[in-house]
């Protein structure tokens, strides 16, 4: 409420488990006969939950609000159901479909049927039911607070990708269909559908109207992900003719289905993949047997322009969301919460990019961020939500190319009961040649202002304060291209490098009263600081989240730094090769344009298969 800053919201205190869900009678009393619409969401939407839980809140809770509604007299009971309802029914089920004699195959299922057949047999005001497939993430911000459906199989393919090159081939089987819609669209149709005249007790399925093959689903996540993709050899288009002979039962995928969900198959199931965050309640009801028809729903939606937008348009936003927000394996690790739990940790360069989700993940192990960065109203989002989630953070506005701001700020840090680490990660990237850049000397005083001059202000500021604790970790968020010096950065990359020199000079002086430092030569990251260079969009990149793993594993094991496979073979290049190293870097300086910026035009220019082929073969690298 607080961040919608509005006065039109009303909270009421209620219980599922109370009658009439626990809601002052007095309340009830002065507000009969004023609430129009009544909307039941809440429930338990886990297939992990055991009968019991979904018995008193799927079933009894609403039956409580039903009681609660009648007694407002509400003008119409709106169920959210499910399209669980379903169960194990083959075939086509459409809205006006519920009691076909479906087998119901887990709680879940048969507390989402008998809910909404209270509704249908014992509501005492009009009612409408709406039965949403598999919910995820807002299509355009990612947004989501629950882990369900496809996201049991996010920290998999986080493993996949971490461990096994994104273009090995993986064998994977044809699981059947599944069903998945954004929740901006579930909430926008439900909104629409809900005040459209003369609709009571009618149903409405908010489903894609094309069934998703599970493992076309899996592999949109495996390429927002980067992780390697499944391949089926053998799927529904070999075996359709083969098992359509076959009665019901004996068909492939049903008795796939039939194993999976056996207390054998189950118990070893909880040993392996259970074991990886993957529920194996879950691996048994990863595809829909119905197929739901939502013809009626779309033509009650026709001229509101809602549809359900395609996943591959918004795959990559839910995995951002959930590798920022939601993945906890930061929190869960020992290693990681005993070097940074109640430390301070000074990140500049917080309100975005890498700067924000280390803040997150810092927060994620018990850490306490002390969020840096001149946006002062983008810091107080990341503390709150940070605060939200049960952590604490601090928040200091400051402009880092400024030398008397920063000493400013190191006045005001030096209050703080300690500063255990801190992250230079706030940095300016200028792409130009240097036959483009004879008039901008500017561009190089710039970036040396923010990379290097306001890096080293910061932690010579700090150094009283480090020395007097006796540690202290500095990290150094710089660049591969320290190691591989790619032509178009020379502003950028001998910033950088200045900040890696200073720093290597000064932990020899320093070793010796417990204050350490980390360069981490970062590949390229997918944050707002590459967006204006258009040619990225193609390129191979990490992403913010992978980026700020790193940084907390130079926080917690401290190396002096952190490579790549490729900037160090570039490093090493330089050495014992540099003649032929200058030739490669000019090669991708012919092949790879200025910036339209940079040249002053609209056009890119460049070819763009020679800059594909040199892309994927130096991946990470800033051409």
């Amino acid at each position: 409420m607080r961040q919608w800053g509005s006065d039109r919201v009303r909270p009421v205190v209620g219980d599922l488990a109370e009658p009439a869900l626990g809601v002052d009678p007095a309340w009830v009393a002065e507000h009969a006969g004023e609430v129009e619409h009544f909307f039941h969401l809440a429930a338990i939407y886990d297939m992990t939950a055991g009968e019991a839980a979904n018995e008193e809140l799927n079933v009894g809770g609403t039956r409580h609000a039903l009681a609660l509604a009648g007694a407002l007299r509400a003008g119409c009971f709106h169920q959210v159901s499910s399209v669980a309802v379903a169960g194990d029914h083959h075939g086509r089920f459409d809205e006006t479909m519920f009691a076909e004699g479906q087998p119901l195959p887990s709680p879940y299922h048969r507390t989402k049927y008998e809910s909404e057949r209270i509704v249908r047999e014992e509501a005492t005001v009009p009612w409408r039911v709406y039965r949403p497939a598999i919910v995820v993430g807002d299509s355009q911000t990612g947004a989501i607070d629950k882990v369900d459906g496809p996201y049991y199989f996010f920290p998999l393919l986080k493993r996949m990708r971490d461990h096994l090159p994104s273009w090995l081939p993986l064998v994977g089987i044809d699981l059947g269909d599944t069903n998945v819609v954004p929740v901006d669209y579930v909430a926008k149709a439900i909104d629409h559908l809900a005040h459209l005249p003369e609709r009571d007790g009618e149903t409405f399925h908010l489903v894609d109207p094309e069934p998703q093959p599970v493992v076309e689903v899996l592999n949109t996540f495996c390429a927002a992900a980067g992780a390697p993709r499944f391949a089926t050899p053998v799927d529904r288009t070999v075996t359709a003719g083969a098992s359509g002979l076959l009665p019901r039962a004996l068909r492939p995928a049903r008795l796939l289905s039939a194993v999976v969900r056996s207390a054998s198959a189950q118990a070893v199931l909880e040993q392996t993949v259970g074991r990886l965050g993957v529920p194996p309640e879950v691996l048994g009801h990863t595809s829909f047997a119905p197929v739901f028809d939502s013809r009626r729903t779309e033509q009650a939606l026709a001229g509101s322009g809602l549809a359900v937008p395609d996943l591959e348009s918004y795959a990559r936003q839910l995995w951002t969301y959930w590798e920022e927000h939601l993945d906890d394996s930061t929190g869960r690790d020992r290693k990681v919460r005993a070097a940074l739990a109640g430390k301070h940790v000074v990140i500049t360069g917080a309100s975005s990019g890498i700067g924000r989700v280390t803040a997150l993940k810092v927060a994620q192990a018990g850490g306490i961020p002390v969020l840096v960065a001149r946006g002062k109203d983008k810091l107080e989002e990341t503390r709150t939500t940070i605060e939200m989630r049960g952590g604490t953070a601090h928040v200091f506005s400051c402009d880092l190319s400024d030398l008397d701001a920063i000493d400013a700020l190191c006045e005001q840090l030096a209050a703080l009961p300690s500063v255990d680490y801190v992250v230079n990660n706030a940095g300016r990237s200028i792409r130009r040649s240097l036959r483009l850049s004879q008039d901008r000397f500017h561009d190089f005083e710039r970036t040396m202002q923010l990379n290097y001059f306001g890096a080293i202000r910061l932690v010579m500021g700090l150094m009283p304060t480090l020395h007097a604790q006796k540690s202290g970790h500095v990290v150094n968020v710089s660049s591969i291209g320290v190691q591989t010096n790619p032509p178009r950065f020379s502003a950028y990359v001998a910033s950088k490098a200045a900040l890696d020199s200073w720093s290597n000079v000064v932990a020899s002086e320093v070793v010796g009263h417990g204050i350490t430092f980390t360069n981490v030569h970062m590949p390229l990251v997918r944050t707002p600081m590459i967006a204006p260079t258009k040619l990225y969009d193609k390129f191979p990149t990490i992403s913010p989240a992978q980026a700020a793993d790193i940084v907390v594993r130079a926080m917690v094991d401290r190396p002096h730094e952190i490579n790549t496979v490729l900037g160090n073979v570039g490093a090493i290049a330089h050495t014992v090769a540099p003649k032929a190293a200058f030739r490669v870097l000019n090669l991708a300086y012919q092949v790879f344009p200025d910036s339209a910026a940079a040249r002053g035009s609209a056009g890119v220019g460049g070819r763009e298969s020679e800059q594909a082929m040199m892309a994927r073969m130096f991946p990470g690298v800033h051409w």
